[in-house]
């Protein structure tokens, strides 16, 4: 697992360049408006969203897991803990496909648990079985 951190940005090549020499790593994935760094040292997907949201602000954060049954374990142990989730579904959303849950803390801070299963050209979230959106805005 590796914790995934999604800020918000206000100049995406000035992100990316300050990030890339930050972390000594280049993005894994750049679309238009839409960067994400895959950091082996610390474990961290860093993921950056121009024009998302007030410059520097976070944007959500997130669990990235290996498998989706992982993400199922998650969603029990959340809703068994008597948080409220979204429940498990698959999403595509920022640019990949997944399997996901979202719980949301008491300040307002989105949490993601996911898998990534594959890619997607499409930055726009939905929900594969019922086409609605996947993250809360």
């Amino acid at each position: 697992m590796r914790l995934q951190l999604a800020l918000n940005v206000a100049d995406l090549d000035k992100a990316i360049d300050f990030y890339s020499r930050m972390f000594a790593a280049q993005p894994a994935k750049t679309r238009p408006g839409y960067a994400n760094f895959v950091i082996a040292d610390p474990p961290l997907k860093l993921v950056l969203f121009e024009g998302a949201g007030e410059p520097g602000s976070l944007n959500h954060l997130g669990v990235e897991t290996e498998t989706a049954a992982e993400v199922v374990a998650a969603e029990a142990r959340l809703e068994g803990a008597g948080l409220e989730t979204t429940g498990v579904d698959d999403t595509q959303c920022c640019y990949a496909q997944k399997t996901e849950t979202w719980v949301q803390g008491p300040d307002g801070a989105r949490w993601e648990w996911y898998v990534k299963t594959g890619d997607s050209e499409q930055l726009s979230n939905v929900v594969v079985s019922s086409g609605t959106t996947c993250c809360p805005s």
